[in-house]
């Protein structure tokens, strides 16, 4: 979540006449993020979401996302829930931009992530993949094994200005993943950015899984590689295995990995961190002037990228 789109009252106003949802009595702006501009309204009604999709949304996928919501929520997915305006629209237009309206969901995302959110975090992410069955919608992965190649072109040249040799680290990077990614893996929809600021708890339990607008068909057990990548790394850069072994047992409780699955999460993993080095490296290089939001720092997947590269079986991440 993130901010880029200011909002003026008169603005709020407008959009708001089309919902049944009451008078506004606040909307605060939400930086955490990279993507959209996110607010949260209060009415006199209830607590909201309002989100603004800004340019690196297609809105021809708005109604993917949208209706996942709709879909895992009706499956019992502590989801957001897209808010429909009079007309029994999900999605309208503020600031000269798409944006929709959401339910507001209680909890918060851990400080301290310990092995018991890992667990956690794991389950809910296999009933997520479990309740995406017979979704009727279907996106492909922007930001898959196609979307690096563009993503490595318009960072190359500037590469070295984040750390000397990173240029030549991540084309030689994707060359290797074209060789040796896996294709034949069971698919379906996935997240894809399921960080722990899209995941809330009240005490132990998952209490929401939030931000669905990376959301696609892809390998099951790469969304899994790619919460390896977001839970489980300590701030000095180590894997701690105690969470990772936490994260894909809790996964395992509810849809075991396949041994072909386990035996390609390694090259899943490098994948997921070279998809988030590339993501934040192009962010850093290509900061919004003006916008509430801090680009992430892209060193930190170049330190996650470089534990994969010398992972040679998934008992690294503390299975069998």
């Amino acid at each position: 979540m993130a901010v880029y789109t200011p909002v003026g009252a008169a603005e709020l106003r407008r959009f708001l006449a089309d919902y049944d949802l009451g008078e506004p009595l606040a909307l605060v702006p939400i930086a955490e993020g990279v993507e959209n501009s996110n607010f949260r309204l209060e009415t006199t009604l209830g607590r909201f979401i309002v989100t603004i999709y800004e340019k690196r949304v297609d809105p021809a996928d708005l109604p993917f996302f949208l209706g996942l919501m709709m879909h895992l929520a009706e499956r019992g997915l502590p989801c957001p829930l897209p808010v429909r305006n009079r007309e029994g629209a999900m999605l309208g237009r503020l600031a000269g931009k798409p944006a929709a309206i959401v339910s507001f969901l209680d909890g918060k995302s851990p400080r301290r992530i310990a092995p018991r959110h890992c667990g956690a975090v794991g389950a809910a992410l296999a009933s997520l993949h479990l309740a995406g069955r017979g979704f009727a919608l279907h996106r492909a992965n922007a930001l898959g094994l196609e979307g690096w190649r563009g993503l490595v072109a318009a960072t190359r040249a500037r590469a070295d200005e984040v750390a000397p040799g990173l240029s030549e680290t991540i084309t030689s990077e994707l060359a290797a993943l074209e060789r040796s990614w896996p294709h034949d893996l069971p698919a379906g929809v996935i997240h894809a950015d399921l960080f722990p600021d899209n995941v809330f708890f009240e005490g132990e339990r998952v209490s929401g899984l939030i931000d669905f607008y990376f959301a696609c068909d892809d390998l099951l057990a790469y969304d899994v590689a790619i919460c390896l990548n977001a839970w489980c790394f300590e701030g000095d850069g180590a894997l701690n295995v105690t969470k990772a072994r936490a994260l894909l047992t809790g996964y395992g409780s509810r849809r075991p990995l396949a041994a072909a699955e386990l035996e390609a999460l390694p090259i899943l993993a490098r994948g997921a961190a070279l998809r988030f080095l590339l993501t934040r490296l192009y962010d850093w290089l290509n900061r919004v002037p003006g916008a509430l939001v801090k680009p992430k720092d892209p060193l930190e997947y170049l330190a996650k990228l470089r534990f994969h590269q010398g992972v040679a079986s998934a008992s690294a991440y503390g299975i069998a």
